[in-house]
């Protein structure tokens, strides 16, 4: 009988260290599962704020007429989509949207630098047109992509060394 009770204590005392020690187990890797997660959701708002700032930097190039609208909406409408609340971005930024697709047919890149130049001056003529049917609301949908609060960057300070 004496035995059988130190056997049971023995078999006691065993689980109890397993226990424990799963239980360690369990609490280090919730603890770095929770330490992935603050770093996984940190680049996230990092990626939020550089796509934030690039919308902002593209509106102002818009407004200020320094890269053509076409332009600015493609950028625009790739930016745009690939945030959060890309469908009501769609929506709300329509013109935008709109003019990309009118011009998604334009080539770009390599593709563009291959044509003739007369294909080119026939792009470049048809672009305008599109662009001038799209303008006002480019352009409107651009200074409210400005002002809306859910844009807004933290300003970066930039000191000098010395």
């Amino acid at each position: 009988m004496l035995v059988i009770v130190a056997f049971a204590l023995i078999v006691l005392v065993v689980l109890m260290v397993m226990a424990w020690y799963y239980t360690k187990k369990v609490k280090e890797m919730e603890a770095a599962q929770k330490e992935a997660m603050a770093l996984l959701e940190k680049k996230l708002e990092e990626q939020r704020e550089k796509r934030k700032k690039s919308i902002r930097i593209i509106a102002q190039g818009v407004v200020e007429d320094q890269l053509t609208l076409t332009e600015g909406a493609i950028r625009l409408s790739a930016l745009l989509g690939s945030m959060e609340a890309g469908e009501s971005h769609k929506e709300e930024f329509k013109a935008v949207f709109l003019l990309a697709e009118a011009t998604s047919h334009i080539p770009v890149l390599d593709e563009w630098k291959a044509l003739s130049t007369k294909k080119k001056m026939a792009y470049d003529s048809e672009r305008v047109n599109i662009e001038s049917d799209h303008k006002e609301f480019v352009l409107d949908a651009a200074q409210r992509l400005l002002d809306d609060p859910r844009f807004q960057v933290e300003s970066v300070m930039f000191y000098q060394a010395g």
